[in-house]
């Protein structure tokens, strides 16, 4: 079974992220990530960047992940950075 730290791992080894944060009970996991690669894109854009970062694990062992995706400004704006 998968634990949110190993979640948090894979997307920090592929993305450059200023907040990350994954919480989850081993099926369902909520992701928030703070990153400047989200800089002028979408937020279909920016999901897709996760996605990538995780790879066949979103098909394979991944079952459910909601996010909440934010530039370092944007994160800044909602009071948070």
């Amino acid at each position: 079974m998968l634990n949110p730290d190993q979640i948090k791992g894979w997307i920090a080894e592929s993305l450059a992220c200023e907040h990350l944060q994954v919480e989850g009970d081993g099926h369902h996991f909520e992701a928030v990530i703070v990153s400047p690669a989200f800089r002028g894109k979408s937020r279909v854009q920016q999901h897709q960047l996760v996605y990538a970062a995780l790879g066949e694990r979103m098909r394979a062992e991944i079952h459910a992940l909601s996010m909440k995706t934010y530039t370092p400004e944007d994160w800044r704006q909602e009071g948070r950075g």
